[in-house]
């Protein structure tokens, strides 16, 4: 039988701009196997396969998979499947309805708290509270290393009191501050890439950000290269949003209460994405974060037998 799919753009309410994602539905009896050659096919950023929920409390199972392997967590396949959830649990083609749905995803990381909000046929806005908070693994490397490896100017690495350090809230990268936006514009991968960012033979997850944005009103501009995980680039990064909650908690003065950032990401890619990150610090610590953004429903299709 024909398996049916979903395509959606994530963090825009734009089609054909954000980072677009496959939703495979009815993936239940498709192992590992054929889940990575299917998302090898598709060649985005992640694929997500819908299974049922092993709990009647939650909405469903999600296996997510990159070109190159199967990850715990992303951010892009949440926002994007609760969104697309959403869409299906509504029924109606209104545009001016805008019911809330509040539901559980199980993915590897864990149960992810989402709530989803219609704006459109085809357009709904999700944000989900982190799974699990971002820690800290350590520096990153030292600035000359870094900008060898990103064809830059040591000069060209850290702002204020960022530095290079390394953090997960699910999925480790190296966050490696830049003192302007044309600096993470400029940053290419260079030869050293992987000796400096590799681990245990992983070509590493770079995310690069700075203060220098498009729109003075967000926060950060961003970038994210992946190799090891089959993403030369990406045009959104919902999980590298998150370890970046950990780096602000680490050289931003943030004091008590609700933190709003929003992140520029895929402009460099002719995609432009917004992904809100929200911080909530009690005692001067990060106790919560959700991340959020919009997304839009573009095509469907069948995968043939």
């Amino acid at each position: 039988m024909p398996r049916p799919y979903s395509i959606l753009d994530v963090f825009t309410d734009t089609p054909f701009a954000g980072n677009p994602l496959a939703v495979v539905h009815e993936a239940d009896d498709l192992d590992a196997t054929r889940m990575q050659a299917i998302a090898r096919e598709f060649n985005l950023s992640e694929t997500v396969f819908l299974l049922p929920a092993e709990s009647p409390r939650h909405k469903a199972r999600l296996r997510i998979f990159t070109p190159g392997r199967e990850l715990p967590f992303a951010g892009h396949p949440t926002v994007g499947t609760a969104v697309l959830l959403g869409l299906m649990d509504d029924g109606s083609d209104s545009a001016d309805e805008v019911p809330a749905h509040a539901f559980g995803l199980e993915e590897r990381v864990g149960i992810v708290s989402c709530v989803m909000e219609k704006r459109g046929e085809n357009h709904g806005h999700a944000r989900f509270r982190l799974p699990r908070l971002p820690e800290y693994l350590g520096e990153g490397p030292a600035p000359e290393a870094a900008a060898a490896a990103l064809g830059l100017d040591p000069a060209d690495i850290g702002f204020d009191r960022h530095l290079p350090s390394r953090h997960s809230a699910g999925v480790p990268f190296d966050l490696v501050p830049l003192a302007s936006r044309d600096a993470v514009e400029r940053a290419r991968p260079g030869p050293d890439f992987d000796k400096v960012f590799g681990r245990d033979g992983d070509a590493g997850e770079v995310y690069l950000y700075s203060a220098g944005t498009v729109d003075p009103a967000h926060s950060f501009y961003s970038r994210m290269f992946a190799p090891g995980m089959g993403i030369a680039e990406d045009p959104a990064t919902g999980s590298a949003a998150a370890a970046l909650a950990g780096a602000l908690m680490e050289y931003e003065p943030l004091g008590d209460g609700t933190h709003h950032v929003v992140i520029e990401q895929g402009y460099a890619m002719g995609r432009p994405s917004l992904i809100r990150l929200q911080l909530i610090i009690e005692n001067g610590a990060l106790v919560g974060a959700e991340i959020g953004g919009d997304a839009v429903l573009v095509a469907r299709g069948e995968l043939l037998p």
